[in-house]
């Protein structure tokens, strides 16, 4: 269980949080909507550790997580909108870029788990191909089990439908109700209120102060 107690958060002149709560249950997906300007992608980007959080507590599973070290503690692994794959750099080599330069995990344990993840998100005939030469849900994918190679304790997505037709935004609720399954917290920020309702534990309107 997430629980984020009395988080704030400046941005420039702007307060985007104050004294913001929220929990989120184990192994349940949680979805954020609402309009932009309310900070849901800010607020994955802190749990990632990619925005600082100036005040506040993060307890998981009833320990208290320190957040000025959150970049090192892997909590949230961040799938982007646009999923910011390297365009120059294979799908195996986009996998195991971080473990091996952030969390210096031996070479072939980093291939060994990404192939793993790979076969596991039906890719296992793409991880020589270049991320010209992929799907959008092809795309996404790949950044999903990116995010997951970090082995993170919570998968967030900001706006995974966004652009997608309905045929890959379908393949996403798939994706993502499958990961239900096997037990992951997920976190998603979304515009679109009915790709939330069909897969989500529990839905949190945030609107812009």
């Amino acid at each position: 269980m997430l629980e984020l107690k009395d988080i704030s958060k400046q941005f420039g002149q702007k307060k985007i949080f104050d004294h913001f709560n929220l929990l989120v249950e184990e192994g349940k997906i949680l979805s954020l909507v609402g309009p932009s300007g309310g900070g849901k992608t800010t607020l994955l980007r802190m749990l990632a550790g990619l925005e600082k959080i100036d005040s506040g507590e993060i307890i998981y599973n009833g320990e208290s997580v320190p957040i000025d070290h959150l970049e090192n503690l892997n909590l949230l692994g961040f799938v982007f909108q646009d999923f910011q794959l390297f365009p120059h750099l294979s799908v195996l080599d986009n996998l195991i870029l971080s473990p091996l330069k952030t969390m210096n995990i031996p070479k072939d344990k980093a291939i060994e788990r990404a192939n793993d993840l790979l076969e596991k998100l039906g890719l296992s005939d793409q991880t020589a191909s270049y991320p010209y030469a992929l799907s959008g849900g092809q795309k996404q994918r790949v950044a999903l089990a990116r995010a997951m190679m970090i082995e993170p304790r919570i998968i967030g997505y900001d706006e995974p439908t966004s652009a997608l037709d309905p045929e890959l935004r379908q393949e996403v609720e798939r994706l993502i109700l499958q990961n239900r399954s096997l037990g992951i917290t997920q976190i998603v920020v979304t515009h679109d209120l009915s790709f939330a309702e069909t897969i989500s534990d529990t839905i949190v309107k945030i609107n812009p102060k």
